[in-house]
């Protein structure tokens, strides 16, 4: 229609599938709960106009939908820059959870864990790689739940790990080590429901010479 306004015009399948792709995406990094997510992918797919998708990503950083204004990314958590792998620091966990429904989620490289994390994987598959990670806590717990799907935890040297999940018809293997004085000690839970959940010690990622990390 002559002069109307770009968030009143009609959306497209192709425009609803990019919005949907950022909130599964939101959900896999903690933003949203499974519920959250949930309603905002109902409103996702009944938008018929741009102006409709944009109170489903308003509130998250560095989203937005065809013509609204990029959002300004959130400040930083207050971790130190410069830190040593498995390192225990204060400050804010990156996020606090992993999602993965019917996708891959994974967290490699720096990142802080909190001292209680959650993950869920539903008919998905999510990796947790601690080889660099840092942790918010001498304890971390790590609840996670693998239904039709796949956990799997990556720990170098730098933790012991106790792994006390448990499985229905499906797979929970890990680590049972006992903590010691100078490491963290991370202490996996859940349930494995038709699903798997691993844990792996994996040598430290080699570097390339002359990439900064």
């Amino acid at each position: 229609m002559p002069g109307a306004e770009p968030l009143d015009l009609r959306c497209s399948d192709a425009d609803r599938e990019a919005v949907a792709e950022v909130v599964r995406q939101a959900a896999g990094d903690g933003r949203l709960t499974l519920d959250e997510l949930g309603e905002r992918l109902d409103s996702v797919y009944a938008a018929r106009t741009y102006r409709e998708l944009v109170p489903v990503v308003v509130d998250l950083p560095g989203t937005g939908v065809p013509g609204v204004p990029a959002l300004v990314q959130p400040a930083q958590t207050n971790v130190p820059t410069t830190r040593g792998p498995n390192e225990v620091v204060s400050g804010l966990g990156s996020s606090d959870s992993a999602i993965a429904i019917f996708s891959e989620t994974k967290r490699v490289g720096q990142w802080l864990v909190p001292s209680d994390y959650a993950s869920v994987a539903v008919f998905g598959s999510v990796e947790l790689d601690l080889r660099e990670a840092s942790m918010a806590s001498n304890r971390v717990q790590i609840q996670a739940n693998a239904i039709f799907g796949e956990v799997k935890v990556i720990v170098g040297d730098g933790v012991t790990v106790s792994t006390v999940g448990t499985p229905v018809l499906g797979e929970y293997n890990g680590l049972h080590e006992e903590p010691v004085a100078d490491k963290p000690h991370v202490v996996l839970n859940g349930v494995a429901l038709f699903g798997s959940v691993e844990v792996k010690r994996k040598a430290p990622k080699k570097r390339r010479r002359g990439l900064s990390s």
